[in-house]
């Protein structure tokens, strides 16, 4: 857009919007690197991106809008074709008599609008957005899973006889034919795109004698998206175990591959698990978004004290930072945004997974493959031959790998990996029991971390409540609620609106309402609560004495550490997640 940087400057000071020392520094930067003023001010994060198309927009005389939260109708929205919206960054939103309404990143993109306006006879009204704006309206030009399905299979009737759809399958007809055809190539594509645009984490394929179920986890908790006709199943397998280059006349035994999908929008690989059941073969397959920017410890739900212990102690030369929980509970996750903050080019970070899951730049990544003796063991041992800073094992499941680990913290190397414990402090009679010496724990050990992902309330619907009589009492049946309301008061997120309540009545929470952003659900997304169990002295001494994971507990929390059940509380009162999703993931 043609807006000198002068305009800007002028239109911010008077508005105040940027402190003028930040201002007056930006513009020389511009100045000098020859950019727009408006790029210095969003990589220094001293303006948010609608402040600033705002200020565009008022400098150029035209309307802004934000259709990121709108329900733009159909055949309003349609108006601009698909491929011109997503081309363009222009969508349709409004129309009144002649005038129609187009949301722009570029309102001096005459030739877009002179196109539209050829092509609709419209009077063309162009208004500036942001890119999520845009974003969140092109997604509505999607259909529904349903409704793109009755397209493909016209619900089972117009497809037969189409080359590639197989009502019975025929003995005669090969598997690649199958797979390459058509409607299965569309039924395929369909199903991943919406698993895509619904964020899910995996895809679930599930034959039964008379249909094939899909379902979607979206936020760990699995949905039904479609029923399918069975007669199509084989189509499916083939074709999905084309694009994993597996075996495709192997019906008989599991088989595991992957493949990619990359275009202009996302990057994401896809992690396919094939196991044959009884009403024909079942599809699992992951999906790993490698176009997601990085996580910090921060935005998974790290903050306070537990932040500032996990900061320092992966900051150690050597030691063992362990992380904890069940299938599914976010682990990994975290394992590759500590490696990815200790990530430099000043050392050698080398890891052993099984499998790999994301590919990280400058590091090592070993796949264990225990057909050909590939272990966790073998490969850690061979490892450190590599003269590593920095070794991540994807998970300790054996004593030797155990034993190897923790001789490798001990000779000067971090180590990072997982255990399946249920809390941070039942990691040490673990390991104990996997045959490791007290003295060894206490002396590697530097920090261990228990965790569980809740999803996280949508935050445009959430709704604050008190809870009643009733309630208090069913949950004092499972947790402590005074000593977990004295331990959150604690906390400078919440001290000032708890500094004055005594009793749970009087504490404001949060809770799920659903909303069109959230598709109804009243969540969006998904959160860590965390226990971290800092080894101090006296913890070392009671390890030493082969105390129990209770007294080892009771130490911790003395000592300042928030359990997760408190964790979770606070994150309700905060507003990120509800009751609800705590005691879920935390009963027992």
């Amino acid at each position: 857009m043609n807006i000198k940087n002068e305009q800007l400057v002028e239109l911010l000071e008077e508005a105040g919007a940027v402190p003028e020392a930040d201002l007056r520094a930006s513009l020389e930067e511009a100045a000098e690197k020859n950019i727009p003023l408006g790029t210095i001010l969003l990589e220094k994060k001293l303006i948010s991106e609608t402040e600033l198309q705002k200020s565009f927009a008022y400098i150029l005389g035209i309307p802004f809008v934000d259709l990121s939260k709108e329900s733009i109708p159909t055949d309003i929205l349609h108006i601009v074709p698909e491929p011109i919206a997503k081309k363009s960054s222009v969508v349709s939103f409004e129309k009144t008599g002649t005038n129609l309404k187009v949301a722009m990143l570029n309102p001096e993109d005459l030739q877009t609008i002179d196109f539209i306006k050829k092509k609709t006879g419209l009077t063309i009204v162009p208004c500036l957005t942001t890119k999520e704006s845009i974003a969140e309206a092109l997604r509505q030009y999607e259909k529904s899973l349903k409704a793109e399905f009755g397209d493909i299979l016209n619900i089972h009737e117009d497809a037969e006889g189409i080359e590639g759809y197989v009502s019975e399958p025929d003995p005669e007809q090969s598997m690649e034919k199958i797979a390459e055809g058509i409607p299965v190539i569309r039924v395929v594509d369909t199903l991943i795109k919406h698993a895509i645009l619904q964020s899910a984490s995996d895809i679930h394929i599930e034959p039964e004698e008379k249909e094939v179920h899909v379902r979607y986890r979206i936020d760990g908790i699995l949905h039904e998206a479609m029923t399918l006709p069975h007669d199509i199943a084989s189509g499916i397998v083939a074709r999905i175990k084309v694009l994993s280059n597996l075996k495709l006349d192997e019906h008989r035994l599991p088989q595991d591959g992957r493949f990619k999908i990359e275009n202009d929008e996302h990057r994401i690989s896809f992690r396919v698990s094939i196991l044959p059941v009884f009403d024909g073969e079942k599809i699992v397959m992951r999906l790993l978004d490698e176009s997601s920017k990085g996580l910090t410890l921060e935005k998974m739900g790290f903050a306070g004290l537990p932040l500032e212990i996990v900061h320092r102690e992966i900051k150690k030369p050597n030691g063992m930072v362990l992380v904890t929980g069940p299938t599914g509970s976010g682990k990994t996750t975290t394992l590759y945004t500590v490696m990815d903050i200790l990530n430099t080019p000043e050392v050698n970070v080398s890891t052993v997974e099984d499998p790999v899951e994301y590919r990280m730049p400058r590091v090592n990544q070993t796949q264990v493959n225990s057909k050909i003796g590939m272990t966790f063991a073998s490969a850690l041992r061979a490892l450190l031959r590599q003269d590593p800073d920095i070794i991540m094992v994807g998970e300790i499941r054996d004593e030797e790998t155990l034993e190897i680990a923790l001789h490798a913290a001990m000779t000067g190397h971090l180590v990072l990996s997982t255990l399946h414990t249920n809390s941070a402090a039942a990691a040490i009679p673990r390991m104990i029991d996997m045959g490791a010496e007290p003295f060894l724990i206490a002396s590697t050990t530097n920090v261990i971390i228990a965790q569980r992902l809740v999803r996280r309330l949508c935050g445009e619907c959430r709704e604050e409540y008190h809870l009643e009589k009733t309630e208090i009492a069913t949950l004092k049946k499972t947790f402590d609620l005074s000593s977990i309301l004295d331990a959150i008061k604690k906390h400078s997120s919440v001290a000032d609106k708890l500094s004055s309540v005594s009793d749970w009545e009087a504490v404001p929470l949060f809770r799920a309402k659903g909303c069109d952003r959230c598709s109804g659900e009243g969540y969006r997304g998904r959160v860590g609560i965390y226990e971290v169990f800092e080894m101090t002295t006296e913890i070392r001494k009671l390890i030493m004495e082969s105390a129990t994971s209770e007294m080892l507990e009771k130490e911790a929390k003395s000592a300042g550490m928030t359990t997760m059940v408190e964790d979770g509380f606070l994150k309700v009162i905060e507003g990120m997640t509800s009751i609800e999703e705590v005691l879920r993931v935390t009963k027992e």
